[in-house]
């Protein structure tokens, strides 16, 4: 049985029946007899499915962002905002399908030839799914895979099960038939065993470590593999910005959803010129964030999604203050019911420190001073990491410099923290292989066909 639990009281909401090995095999079957016809109705039926899905979400927000609060924590409206932004997206696939995968002719003879590129669904696909943005991070793969005529083997996180299932309901209603979008409910384990059918691609998001483990599981079966992974994002502070304007948009852009966001700022560099009133305003800024019961009204900061995370972060705080970091506020778990861990706040940190190096995806941030932009591009690579990295300045010029030289897949000038529909989702090194988003994101779920055209038939 698979325990759904409330992080906020740490109290037990519902338990669900784990799919078996059995229950796979025999989705992936059918899942594998049912997609030729789904790949065979038009791709306006398909991005009609996708439209009625986004109207009932819209239309059931509330319900919905009800529970992914009590499932994974973060503040209601939080869970309401990424419901709200879900709009954009759909409307994104449903506008850009059809041309993404429309037929190419490439050449045309004068005698009549002709050559022709067909993109084909990959087939069955597995999308294992994480839990922190369960619409977004979800979204993201399985729309794309079934709007070009995949089936999907959908395994959302064992921390967002409800969410999933509710998106399984809400995908059915719309018009997807069950046969190609099964939901595979369990832990570990049974994402494991999921990665043992018979699949032709699998589309992870999720940590290093176990995306890691998966691409080497199916290397050998030479299928299409896509990972998002982690990051350590930078975000760097240039000395002709406002201090206390720029420490609150790189406050919010690290601690929204308590800091377990893929894109959210993991290191702060600040110019030397302006290090004291910037770190100053920082930490007053995070000082004022309210933490508490994340269905309140008010609640900026709620629990951690996973107990297990609490260890990891007083481990990087504690590694980072005995090797001279000053603590600036929080530090420590919150005493009570639920998984949460006061907002904090380390300056003086160095690169030989933890917290500047692993991923935290929790509540706790480093803010390391920088002599000028050289040195702030060299620590910002200084990482196994290439997810994001942003920089505050008013000078776009300036801004595009220090980003050029920046190996980072989506960079940011005075912003953060965000991701568009319209342009690449990608990481580099430890932060992942393969792109969601934009037409390359459509196209990751399809495969070429070279087609030759002859007019001209031998005879004997």
């Amino acid at each position: 049985m698979l325990q759904i639990i409330n992080p906020a009281t740490g109290r037990l909401l519902e338990e669900l029946d784990e799919d078996t090995p059995e229950s796979l095999r025999r989705k992936a079957r059918v899942a594998r007899g049912c997609q030729p016809e789904w790949a065979a109705r038009p791709v306006t039926e398909r991005v009609e499915c996708a439209r009625r899905f986004g109207q009932l979400l819209a239309a059931e927000k509330d319900a919905l962002a009800s529970t992914l609060t009590s499932e994974m924590g973060k503040p209601l409206q939080q869970s309401v905002n990424e419901l709200n932004a879900m709009a954009a997206r759909i409307d994104f696939f449903v506008q850009n399908t059809h041309a993404a995968i429309a037929d190419e002719v490439v050449q045309r003879g004068g005698n009549g030839g002709e050559e022709r590129i067909r993109w084909e669904p990959l087939g069955v696909v597995a999308n294992i799914s994480a839990w922190n943005y369960p619409y977004f991070v979800g979204s993201n793969v399985f729309l794309p895979a079934l709007l070009t005529g995949n089936a999907v083997l959908y395994k959302p996180s064992e921390y967002a099960t409800l969410t999933g299932l509710a998106i399984a309901d809400l995908l059915y209603r719309a018009g997807v038939p069950r046969e190609v979008f099964a939901a595979v409910v369990g832990g570990g384990p049974v994402g494991a065993a999921l990665l043992e059918q018979k699949i032709d691609g699998v589309f992870f998001t999720g940590s290093y470590g176990t995306g890691r483990k998966i691409a080497q599981t199916v290397a050998g079966r030479l299928i299409r593999v896509q990972l998002e992974l982690g990051g350590k994002d930078p975000a760097y502070v240039c000395d002709d910005v406002d201090p206390a304007g720029a420490a609150a948009a790189a406050a919010e852009g690290a601690f929204y959803n308590a800091g377990q966001s893929c894109c959210a700022v993991e290191r702060v560099y600040v110019h030397r010129a302006i290090a004291r009133p910037f770190t100053e305003a920082f930490a007053g800024a995070v000082r004022g964030y309210r933490v508490g019961d994340p269905m309140a009204e008010g609640t900026y900061i709620g629990p951690l999604a996973r107990e297990a995370q609490i260890a990891v972060l007083q481990d990087q705080v504690d590694d980072a203050v005995s090797k001279g970091a000053t603590l600036l506020c929080g530090g420590r778990a919150i005493e009570g019911e639920g998984y949460f861990y006061q907002p904090t706040v380390l300056a003086g940190v160095t690169h030989e420190m933890k917290i500047m190096r692993d991923e935290s995806f929790g509540p706790v941030i480093g803010i390391m001073e920088a002599a000028d932009d050289d040195e702030a591009v060299r620590l910002m690579n200084d990482t196994e990491y290439g997810l994001t990295a942003a920089v505050y300045t008013p000078d776009r010029a300036r801004a595009e410099r220090i980003l050029s030289r920046v190996d980072a897949g989506t960079v940011y000038w005075n912003c953060c923290d965000r991701v568009s529909p319209r342009l690449p989702w990608t990481g580099r090194r430890h932060s992942g292989i393969g792109s969601t988003l934009g037409t390359i994101g459509i196209r990751a779920f399809v495969q070429p066909k070279a087609w030759h055209f002859n007019p001209v038939c031998p005879v004997a």
